[in-house]
This record gives C-alpha cells, structure tokens and sequence, in this order.
C-alpha cells in the first residue's frame, strides 16, 4: 500500500490543492510563504488522525475504541479566517486516495466484507465539532462502504506508520520519536511470561501502599463529609504498562557522554532522522512507513546535507518520502514530476528542469539548460572527441546529444572534480564523470567520493589496456592523429620514446624532447586540440581495438542511466490514455528513443491530473 494522492481544501492559506500526486519520493519546493509547509502540515494532520486519533475509552474493564481526536488544530487559527464569518461550521478537508498491492484487495474483502476496484480514498474533516474519517468515493455502493468507513480506516492504519520530522528539530523532538519508537519495540514483550511476572510484582508491591493512601485521605475526608464511605486509589494496569514504555532519554558520546538536548542544532537534527530510519527499518508486520520531512536542510553543515541525501535516498527505496525543500540537491532529478512546484498557493508537478530551476533562482549555462544527463570531462578538447565517438557508437545517445538531453561539460583540469559537481547539483543535473585514468584523476576522485558528491556508478576512468597510468588519448589510434602533428612540429612517432609505458602526455613529451623541441604547456594544448579534431573526423576507426571496451563501458552507462531515468519518468504516468502506453510501447519494440514523447504526456498528464 502507498499514498497515491493527497487533496487539501480549507487550511490556512491553501484553499483548494487538489489530487497532488504522491511518489515513491516527493519534493515540494517553491518560495516562502506560498504555502508548501501547509499542504505537508495537512498531511501530517491526516495521517495523524488516521495512525493515532482513534481515542481508547474503558468501559467494563475492555478498552474500546469510539471516536477520532486531533492534535495541532486550531480551528480558529487554521481554518481560513476569512471564511469563518461565512462558514461558522466549516471544516478543513483533507482527502487521501491510497493505492492498495493486488493481495491487498483480497484482505480488504475479508477484513471490511466488501470489495473495491482502483484507489481507496478517504476524507478526514476537521472543525469545531470534532473530526471525521470517511469513506470518499460516488458510484455503486458508495453508501454501503461509507457506513464502514472506521473499518476501512482501521484497514489502513494497520498497514502504514507515519512519522513526521518539523524543521525545527529539537532534542525534544528527538526524544518524542524515541519514546514512541520505544513504546512500539515493548508491545511486543508485554505479551512475555516473564515480564507479565514482573508487572504482577509490581502491582502486588504497590497495592498496599495505595490501599494506605486511599485510607488515610477517607479518614480525613470523612471528618468533613460524613456520608463518604469509602476512597479508592488505584494505577490500572494499562496505565502501569504505558509509564514503562516512556521516559527514555538520548546521549551521545562523541568523545564525552552528553545529553542530546545539550548538543548544536545540526546533532539534534541528525539524530532525528536518524532515530525514524532505525525506526522505519524496523517496522514489523509488513507496515509501509510515510516520512514528511520539513526543509531538511535546516541547520546542517553542507557535507551533512549531503549525508542526509543518501538516508532520504535509501528510505526512499523501502518506503514513502514526501519533504519541503529550498535546496536543489533534494530535487529528484531522475522523474522530474516528482517534484511539485507550490506558487502563488497552487501545486502542480514539474514539467522540466529548467522551471524547477527558475523557481529556486537556480541558474544555469546555456548548454545545460535542457539538459537531463552532463557528461564531465577533463579538457574541451576530450568533448570534442567524445562526442563524435558517443555518436558515432550509439544512436540513443546521438538522439540525446541532438535534442539536448546529454550535454558536455570540462573540468579544465581534473584538479576541480568536487567544484564541477557541486555546480552542477546546484543546478539540478544529473551527472557522470570520464577522466583520465592517472595519479590526478584517481585523487580528484577520491576526495569527490569521500565528500559524499560521487559513486562509483557515476564515474568511469580512461584505463587504457597495460599502462599504470593513463589518459583519454592513449584509448586513441596513433594512425589517426599523427600526421598532421608530425608536419606541424617536424616530429616523428616512430621513435621508440613514444612505445613506452608512461601515459600519452609524458610519451609525446620524450618524443618532443628526442628530437630537441621545446615542450610547454601551450604546444601540449595545441596538439590535444589536434588529436581531437582528428579524432572527430573518423571516429569509427579512432579507439585502439583492445581498448574498445573502456568506450563501449562508457556508453553503456551513460545509455542505462538515461533509460533508467526515462524509466522513472514513465512510472509516473499511470493515469495517462491506454492508447499512449500503447504508443510507448511499441515504440520500445521499434527500438525508438520515446524521450520526446513521454515529455509530451507527462505535460498532458500534468495538465489534467493535478489541476489545483
């Protein structure tokens, strides 16, 4: 079961948001004050409703449950105020449509003794008279599941977790999170001979201390009120079991034992997080968890930001992350819409990169202004070569370099690797690096990785085949670039200088020095420059044939992750026409790239599905 859509209508500054789709991983962003905090703040008041307002009442010694209850509403400061006057009874109204597994349908008819198809919505309103869950939907039947709606509700709860984390994270925060994940940890052992023993002496223990309390306030208030028989002081066993389940409190030792709430904001926030992940990694019974997360960049050093993105990135694969954010590294850049743009109090997916860009104030060069995919390379005379190769090799990539979805970008030395990235996630790009595969490369890759900015999935080194070291012109032909070198600078590659095993620039050096030519960097630039373009002019026969594989490792990762991300795209698009799966589809069977088309429906899609 996940969150599929969320409607909110009537809360604070947001009048009607309706039907914003949810995913696996949700981004809302857009400037202050425009409402993005309220739509997840509604959130979290209807999943709170529905996993924890159910009020627990004892009649005849049984715990039942009745009615739903609220926290964090107040109606005359969340309820539009200028409304109130009109609508003296009106209600916030938050609708949340689940999307159940196939198996889940057969428990559905079980447990609530009805059967549905598609969705399963739910209204929660909220006023002054109290809150209600219920049944949301028309058609056959609707009255039937409407009057079984706390089943239905209790259908979901037992199958979803919900935790919030505020943007402003305290140690408070933190130990309520605790607390509860504590208290769900000991349900468990409440069931356990031993620990029922011992809540049994327990009891025992206590009883004739308050059977003296309950006597010595009878005997003074009998003195006054002589018709009183009798005082009885009783803690009810559920009660006694609840206190054991609270009341923990959080260290940390990082060199000296602290209290968390005496540690730097940046601690406490990371420790909140840290506290749902083990949480939500624990949670038992098949339950899915839903995490809403507010700005979680707040209070953070910019190497924990990046951390936090990995822990949110791996929630996001077992369970559902909808967050508030101002950062562009939290925008998913692998399914563009799904990331919902809140301006001006509406929601609406994104359409392209380049409006999430224009939202945060992000701004980015010309030539990655479409771009989905940025090739990083060392020098500008390697795009020149990669280029013509990567298009000559693949035709998907030639497609995407056309229309702009890959583009090129150089280091201008592989020195400046971290900074490169860093651009480029400001920007809001996805990214993969080739460099040369040397003593520079290798270190320009370490300090990127340990800096949390690159995975080794998204970095492929120029290796040619039996040298220490390499760079990207060792992968090349000598036939191909020699001649106009040799008639420029009155050298010769036949020497055996340029057979050894030092790497391509060291080699062309020995060879200049061989034959008593000056060497600098200007005159190396100048001769990449030729290979280069050399290159550009016949690259089907410009790459040595034992390193072949290095090119074709390149493109197959380059392809794979623009697939993977076209992928995600088309997940998303489960409310489209039949006719257009059936389009991408066959397209895929032809073999042709569908990039341009799932662009065109996934703007149709957002268009009609998400209107607010």
């Amino acid at each position: 079961m996940k969150l599929h859509a969320i409607s909110v209508s009537q809360y604070r500054s947001i009048s009607s948001a309706k039907r914003i789709r949810l995913g696996r991983s949700t981004v809302l962003i857009g400037p202050n004050n425009e409402g993005k905090s309220n739509i997840l703040r509604g959130l979290v008041l209807a999943m709170t409703v529905l996993t924890r307002g159910l009020q627990r009442l004892s009649l005849a010694g049984q715990r039942i449950r009745t009615t739903y209850s609220v926290r964090g509403y107040n109606w005359e400061k969340d309820y539009p105020i200028n409304l109130q006057k009109k609508n003296p009874n009106g209600e916030t109204e938050i609708i949340l449509e689940f999307a159940l597994e196939n198996k889940e349908y057969e428990e559905f008819a079980q447990e609530v003794n009805s059967k549905i198809t598609g969705n399963l919505p739910l209204r929660i309103g909220i006023g002054k008279n109290g809150v209600s869950v219920k049944y949301h939907k028309k058609g056959k039947g609707s009255a039937t599941l409407s009057k079984k709606s706390l089943k239905i509700a209790n259908f979901v709860s037992s199958r979803m977790e919900f935790e919030h984390i505020p943007a402003v994270r305290t140690a408070q925060s933190a130990q309520n999170i605790v607390s509860d994940l504590v208290s769900r940890e000991l349900i468990g052992l409440e069931e356990n001979p031993d620990y029922k023993l011992a809540l049994q002496k327990i009891e025992e223990l206590q009883k004739p201390i308050l059977e003296t309390l309950s006597d010595s306030i009878y005997q003074t208030l009998k003195k006054f009120l002589p018709q009183v028989k009798k005082v009885k002081i009783e803690l009810p066993q559920a009660q006694r079991i609840q206190a054991f389940r609270r009341g923990t409190e959080i260290s940390v030792d990082d060199g000296t034992m602290t209290p968390l709430q005496y540690k730097g904001d940046g601690v406490q926030s990371l420790a909140a997080l840290g506290i749902i992940r083990h949480a939500s990694d624990r949670s038992g019974e098949g339950k899915k968890f839903i995490i809403a997360i507010e700005e979680p960049e707040s209070h953070l050093h910019p190497t924990a930001i990046h951390e936090l993105k990995e822990v949110i990135d791996k929630l996001s694969e077992k369970h559902q992350i909808i967050i508030t954010s101002h950062n562009p590294l939290f925008v998913d850049r692998r399914a563009i819409s799904n990331n919902v743009i809140v301006n001006d109090r509406k929601a609406k997916p994104a359409k392209n990169v380049e409006e999430i860009r224009k939202i945060l104030g992000v701004r980015a060069s010309d030539n990655l202004r479409n771009a989905e995919m940025v090739l990083v390379v060392e020098g500008e005379d390697d795009i020149i070569s990669l280029k013509s190769i990567i298009q000559e090799h693949s035709e998907y990539l030639k497609e995407a370099i056309k229309n702009g979805s890959l583009a090129f970008d150089s280091l201008i030395g592989g020195t400046n690797l971290s900074y490169k990235i860093c651009l480029l996630r400001d920007a809001i790009c996805l990214y993969h690096v080739f460099i040369d595969d040397d003593h520079c490369g290798r270190e320009s890759y370490k300090k990127a990785k340990d800096g949390g900015l690159l995975e080794d999935g998204q970095i492929n080194f120029a290796k040619a085949c039996g040298r220490n070291e390499s760079e990207i012109e060792d992968l090349f032909n000598t036939d191909v670039y020699k001649t106009p070198i040799e008639n420029k600078y009155h050298i010769s590659f036949t020497i055996s200088k340029f057979r050894g095993k030092k790497k391509w620039s060291e080699r062309v050096k020995d060879v200049f020095y061989a034959h008593g030519k000056p060497w600098d960097d200007s005159i190396e630039k100048d001769i990449k420059y030729i290979v280069a373009n050399q290159v550009s002019l016949n690259p089907r026969d410009a790459i040595n044939g034992q390193d072949k594989m290095i090119i074709d490792s390149l493109i197959g990762a380059l392809e794979s992750r623009l697939k993977e991300k076209e992928k995600a795209q088309r997940i998303r698009i489960d409310c489209v026409s039949a006719a257009n799966h059936n389009l991408i589809r066959l397209l895929d069977k032809l073999g042709v790239s569908a990039y341009s088309v799932y662009k065109e429906i996934s703007f149709f899609e957002q268009g009609v599905g998400s209107a607010v």
